[in-house]
């Protein structure tokens, strides 16, 4: 990538800034890496394609931070001085998934990829054994939408009190249960199980996920926000320790706190929606505090990629750029704001399965005096490096990337 940096004064060199914000606008890729053929994605670009499947497509705030400059969008031009600093992120772990992402932000890399059941469900010894430790004869083992599989099979849990597991592009086991009449609690002991259960290398899941929902029939059934997920721990300390240990406040809105099984978080807020999450943030920078906040916005992978629904996703897209507004309103001389993804997911791409590509990279700060474009990182862990750094905070032993603290000017 050609480089245009546009360099201010030197700013100091140790804490220039008290809070940095990292969102993450889950699945936004920005356009295929050169081994995404490799993984079965041959040209792929979510926000690119995103663009080219609607006539309106309104960003301004992205526009100003320079998200049209990453790649060609039809309805937004790129601006030549940009709020901040703009650049793309290439992932280096082996994986194409939310946990494989965003451990990777922080520091780790992800050798070997987690298994997933896309094509022939979970195997009967897996089955058997979640059966017979719930006391629950399974239906559905089968890759499905969330929506769908209630719609096919709620009626039948109801009834007879049997749990719907099912699975999807991810590495993930999903298991549904109403709120009435399977109750909350048992869910949860259920997925605790399968959690157990799925640590087993054979079956090494990514996640358990409980899908608690309410409703009595067809056509009624709707998804609760009392979802959990139970991840697998980080494979290694990350950048997330590393501050925690050092007094840093660590901030989790969203999944982030189950991505990481709670692993170096010290304070977390539980997310509706991705508009959601976004109005805690903007709560969040009101109130004073000393270190990360790590967020991540879920819907736009989980209403609209895996749906491939390119004009849902552009609507979020969008809905998200007014609250942004609202933050970069709110944020401080001595704030860092990084916006980035954790892996693409191509709406108008084949199947249903998230998307290799490289991540947007914005920053920016009111303190900025630079702007312009960055060069590619082959790392998506430059962002957990760039927050240790910034607080003089070493980062754990075997953990990678490397901090563009300096570059931001």
């Amino acid at each position: 990538m050609k480089e245009k940096r546009h360099f201010g004064k030197e700013d100091q060199a140790m804490e220039r800034y008290r809070r940095i914000f990292v969102i993450v606008m889950d699945s936004l890729g920005a356009g295929e890496m050169e081994d995404s053929p490799a993984f079965g994605d041959v040209g792929v670009n979510t926000l690119g394609h995103i663009s080219q499947s609607v006539e309106q497509f309104h960003i301004p705030n992205l526009q100003k931070l320079g998200m049209a400059n990453l790649t060609p969008l039809k309805q937004v031009e790129p601006v030549e001085r940009t709020l901040g600093y703009y650049g793309k992120l290439n992932e280096r772990s082996k994986g194409k998934d939310t946990m494989t992402g965003h451990w990777e932000m922080m520091g780790l890399e992800v050798k070997q990829p987690f298994r997933t059941f896309t094509e022939t469900g979970f195997p009967p010894e897996l089955i058997r054994e979640l059966e017979e430790r719930t006391g629950h004869p399974v239906i559905g083992n089968k890759s499905a939408s969330g929506t769908e599989i209630l719609d096919e099979l709620a009626e039948e849990e109801i009834a007879t009190g049997h749990m719907i597991v099912y699975t999807s592009a991810d590495s993930v086991l999903q298991i549904c249960g109403n709120e009435e009449t399977f109750g909350l609690e048992e869910l949860y002991r259920c997925c605790e199980i399968a959690r157990e259960i799925t640590l087993k290398d054979e079956w090494r899941v990514g996640r358990v996920i409980a899908r608690p929902y309410v409703g009595k029939k067809k056509g009624e059934f709707r998804r609760t926000s009392n979802r959990h997920d139970y991840a697998l721990k980080p494979i290694g300390r990350t950048a997330l320790d590393a501050l925690k240990d050092a007094g840093m406040d660590v901030i989790s809105v969203g999944k982030i706190k189950d991505i990481f099984d709670g692993e170096g978080i010290t304070e977390a807020h539980k997310s509706k929606s991705s508009v959601h999450g976004m109005e805690q943030t903007i709560a969040i920078a009101q109130k004073e505090f000393h270190g990360l906040c790590f967020v991540n916005l879920v819907d736009f992978d989980a209403l609209w990629g895996h749906r491939r629904d390119p004009a849902g996703y552009a609507a979020e897209i969008e809905r998200f750029d007014v609250n942004l507004g609202k933050l970069l309103r709110l944020l401080r001389e001595d704030d860092l704001l990084i916006i980035t993804a954790d892996h693409g997911n191509d709406p108008t791409y084949t199947g249903t399965d998230h998307t290799r590509e490289k991540v947007p990279f914005l920053a920016y700060s009111p303190s900025m005096k630079g702007y312009g474009e960055l060069p590619e990182r082959d790392t998506f862990a430059a962002i957990g490096a760039t927050a240790a750094d910034n607080f003089g905070v070493k980062m754990p032993e075997g953990t990678i990337g490397t901090s563009v603290l300096r570059e931001l000017r």
